[in-house]
């Protein structure tokens, strides 16, 4: 445990189906601004990991002829294989099958029932499977959950049941004091107006579901996954369990990263079930807006489920990540122009910052000049971007970057340095201060966009960091 460590979470990944770049693209955000807090000198801990308990999870288990615990085993493991295939730098992969995450839950709802913060009683309302959660009339479309597009089903159980609205004032001063900062603001205004509604007490388990975590005092119960997936926050920190604190993050977390779909869970119930247990609530929870893939929402009927493994085998792990967070600004609602992938792939890296590189330091090599070039990083540039970052402006960042290579690309082609004579003093002269200038601005440019493509632009500041600066092999091969 480190103190003022930033601690910042994605929400943990329901292991029912493979990863896809919906998974990808919220570790993504959350990786590159974990990676901008690293550059800056201080310490991050990033927390990601896979869901996988609940109905759900053994309905998929069941289909395919296996266990649920064999079945978790896979998905968990395809899910830690794209990551470690995207250079995400996450410090801990977080199962909740793992006996430490299961010894926090047990200890929070005894700590929930300890305090009054929970009771017995009986529920009746309609359930969606697919949400692993009871729905209400007016929230469905044409009598269909409007997620998965299914009727749900009428469920009556006996029920454990949260205080929710004993806490609702906590967490509306909370979010109003900005205690818990709620971003971007279109979505702490969502969830102000949430708060005026009618909300009401939840149930915190459920009946009939074996595969889950056992209510430590009623066997016949086992404690709701989505409760079950929010407190692996808390049992990264070592809380409830007996993991040694070396290493661990302290709590509160600095940030959630999560989509607005489980905006509620994470801005709302979250808060209100820590404050029930006198813990702080997560001081920040930032929040993504919907995307679809070249207009079309994602659907393995369309075909349009795009794996994250695919993209890197096609493009590299840098590439990759550089085109799937710039395709929208992170909170807005926008769409994943997988089409124009390759088309964006040649105008920005292999014919923008790649040919960039690739000529300047043929010049070098070509004018003799290695001895002579001393690049310098422009700090205020490189830390206005990285404080950018930190506050997820990543694809507004991003464009500023690239606005940087295009006008030293212009830069190049106004100068034609390639045109003078190396034989003659003035030219060597002038050709040497246009290098210097452009190596100058390739050095910023590679520093700044290294907690979005750490791999390529370390290679790029290893080699003009040398003494002996060479073209080197094309960084961006252009593709066909």
């Amino acid at each position: 445990m480190k103190e003022n460590e930033f601690f910042i979470t994605t929400p943990i990944y329901y292991v029912n189906d493979k990863p896809h770049i919906g998974h990808a693209y919220a570790t993504l955000v959350a990786d590159v601004v974990a990676r901008a807090h690293r550059a800056c000198g201080e310490s991050a801990y990033f927390l990601t990991g896979t869901d996988e308990h609940g109905a759900k999870v053994a309905q998929s288990a069941e289909k395919v002829g296996k266990q649920p615990q064999e079945f978790c085993d896979e998905i968990a493991e395809l899910f830690q294989s794209a990551w470690a295939g995207l250079c995400i730098s996450h410090n801990r992969f977080i199962r909740t099958t793992e006996s430490y995450h299961i010894e926090t839950v047990q200890a929070f709802l005894k700590e929930l029932k300890a305090k009054d913060a929970i009771y017995e009683g009986e529920y009746e309302g309609l359930y969606c499977t697919g949400c692993e959660s009871f729905i209400q009339e007016k929230d469905l479309i044409d009598g269909k959950c409007p997620h998965h597009n299914k009727e749900p089903e009428l469920l009556k159980e006996n029920n454990w049941f949260f205080r929710l609205t004993a806490y609702l004032p906590q967490v509306e001063r909370a979010i109003q004091e900005n205690r818990i900062i709620v971003a971007p603001d279109h979505f702490r205004n969502e969830v102000l107006a949430l708060l005026k509604q009618d909300l009401q007490d939840f149930s915190v388990t459920r009946a009939g579901v074996d595969w889950g975590i056992p209510l430590p005092w009623d066997e016949t119960q086992t404690i709701y996954v989505w409760v079950d997936a929010l407190i692996n926050y808390l049992s990264a920190t070592g809380w409830g369990n007996n993991q040694s604190q070396e290493n661990l993050p302290k709590w509160p977390a600095d940030v959630h990263v999560c989509g607005k779909d489980i905006l509620k869970f994470h801005a709302i119930y979250w808060p209100a079930l820590l404050m029930a247990i006198d813990l702080m609530p997560p001081r920040g929870v930032t929040i993504h807006g919907f995307f679809t893939v070249d207009g079309q929402k994602m659907s393995k009927t369309i075909g349009n489920v795009i794996s994250p493994n695919d993209l890197v085998s096609e493009y590299g792990a840098d590439s990759a990540r550089y085109l799937l967070l710039t395709q929208f600004p992170f909170g807005q609602d926008g769409d994943i122009a997988f089409s124009r992938f390759k088309e964006n792939y040649n105008a920005d890296l292999a014919n923008g910052i790649g040919n960039l590189v690739q000529r300047v330091s043929t010049l070098i090599e070509n004018f003799h000049l290695q001895a002579d070039i001393t690049p310098c990083v422009d700090e205020g540039f490189m830390v206005s971007i990285r404080e950018h970052m930190k506050g997820f402006q990543i694809t507004e960042s991003i464009a500023e970057i690239m606005k940087k290579a295009r006008e030293s690309d212009l830069a190049l082609a106004t100068s034609e340095p390639w045109k003078k004579d190396p034989t003659i003093e003035s030219d060597r002269t002038e050709v040497k201060q246009i290098l210097q200038d452009a190596s100058n601005s390739i050095v910023t440019i590679a520093s700044a966009l290294e907690p979005v493509m750490p791999h390529v632009c370390q290679e790029i500041l290893v080699r003009f960091s040398s003494r002996d600066i060479t073209k080197g092999d094309a960084l961006f091969p252009r593709k066909a």
